[in-house]
C-alpha cells in the first residue's frame, strides 16, 4: 500500500483577508485528512518562493502554523518539507518539534535539509555558508536532534553546535521521538546522511531519476551497514488534476514553458486516468510515499485528488 502526503505551499487566496487566512488553510488541511492523505507538510520559509510569486506574497511561519493545524486535525502526521538547518539552533529545533509532538498527541515529524534560498537568508540576516559547511551543520543537527529525542541528558560538541546535558521535558510522545526526514537529492553527501541518520528521505524526480537515487541510497546503506528497508522513501512533486483534456493540455503547456526540462521531473498533470498512470509509474519506481502539493487548489479539488489516489493505491 502506498501512502500519500499533502504539502500546503501557497497562502495567496483570492478574496480571503488576512484574518481569515488560517481558517482557509485549515480547511485545506482537513480536506486532505478526510480524503485519505496520510501526512501534512508545510514549507519552512519566511519568504514565498519565486514560482509562487516571491517575497511580496504571503508566507506563514512553519511551526506556528503546524501547531494550529495540529489542533484542527486528528490523524495525519505533521512536519516541514523541509526545515533549513541554517534557520534555527538545532537544540531549539528539537524542542519545537517535541512541542509539536505533544500538541498533536504524537503526530510530529522532523523534516530537515541543508537550506538553499540564499536571497531569503541575506534579507533576513541568516548566515548562508558554503554548501559543504551547510551539510556539515546538517550532520551535527541530525545528531543533536536525535539525541534530544531519545536520551535523557545528552551532550554533544561539534564544530558548529553543542549541547551540554540538554534536558528536553516533556519528552516526545512517540517512542524514540519523531521520525526524522532528510530532504534533498544530493548523491554524495545528502543521501549518505540519510543512510547514516534518517528514518525517511525525500527526493525529487521522474521515475527514472527516482530509481537512480534509490540505488545510490541503497549503496550508501551498504557502505554504513544500514538496512535500506528501515528508511521510508518519499518524493515531493506538484499535482494538477484537470477536469478535461483541454484543461490538461493548457496546464501542461504553461508548465512546460515555465519549467523547461524540469517539467517531467516535478509535475503530475492530467485528467484522473492520466494522473493515475503517472502516479503508478512513480509507485513502481520504489517509493513508499508520494507527497504532492496542489498549489492553487481549493478544498474540493484537494478532496478529489485524495480520494482518487487512495482509491487506486491506498
Amino acid at each position: 500500500m502506498t501512502k500519500f502526503g499533502l504539502q500546503l505551499p501557497n497562502f495567496s487566496f483570492s478574496g480571503v483577508p488576512d484574518d481569515e487566512m488560517f481558517e482557509h488553510v485549515a480547511e485545506l488541511a482537513v480536506a486532505g485528512e478526510e480524503s485519505g492523505f496520510d501526512s501534512l507538510w508545510v514549507m519552512d520559509h519566511y519568504w514565498q518562493l519565486p514560482p509562487l510569486g516571491g517575497p511580496t506574497q504571503p508566507m506563514l511561519e512553519a511551526y506556528t502554523l503546524l501547531g494550529g493545524l495540529a489542533a484542527r486535525t486528528r490523524r495525519v502526521t505533521l512536519g516541514t518539507l523541509v526545515t533549513g538547518v541554517t534557520y534555527r539552533n538545532p537544540a531549539l529545533l528539537a524542542k519545537m518539534v517535541t512541542t509539536l509532538d505533544i500538541v498533536s498527541a504524537g503526530r510530529a515529524m522532523l523534516g530537515i535539509g541543508a537550506a538553499w534560498y540564499e536571497e531569503e537568508h541575506d534579507a533576513l540576516g541568516f548566515d548562508f555558508p558554503t554548501a559543504g559547511e551547510r551539510l556539515d551543520r546538517l550532520e551535527e543537527a541530525l545528531q543533536i536532534c536525535r539525541a534530544m529525542f531519545t536520551e535523557e541528558t545528552p551532550s554533544f560538541a561539534g564544530t558548529h553546535y553543542r549541547i551540554e546535558k540538554a534536558l528536553n521535558i516533556p519528552r516526545p510522545i512517540q517512542r524514540n521521538g519523531p521520525r526524522i526526514m532528510v530532504g534533498g537529492s544530493g548523491e554524495k553527501r545528502t543521501l549518505r546522511l540519510v543512510a547514516q541518520y534518517a528514518d525517511m528521505c525525500n527526493v525529487h524526480g521522474s521515475p527514472d531519476t527516482v530509481r537512480r537515487l534509490l540505488d545510490v541510497l541503497r549503496q550508501h546503506c551498504a557502505d554504513v551497514g544500514r538496512d535500506p528497508a528501515e528508511i521510508t522513501t518519499t518524493r515531493l512533486g506538484s499535482l494538477f488534476l484537470s477536469s478535461s483534456a483541454e484543461e490538461a493540455e493548457q496546464t501542461s503547456g504553461f508548465l512546460r514553458d515555465a519549467a523547461g526540462v524540469e517539467f517531467e521531473e516535478r509535475f503530475t498533470v492530467g485528467e484522473p486516468a492520466a494522473v493515475l498512470d503517472q502516479v503508478g509509474a512513480l509507485v513502481d519506481a520504489g517509493l513508499d510515499e508520494l507527497i504532492f502539493n496542489l498549489p492553487f487548489a481549493d478544498a474540493t479539488t484537494v478532496r478529489r485528488a485524495g480520494e482518487l489516489l487512495v482509491s487506486r493505491f491506498g
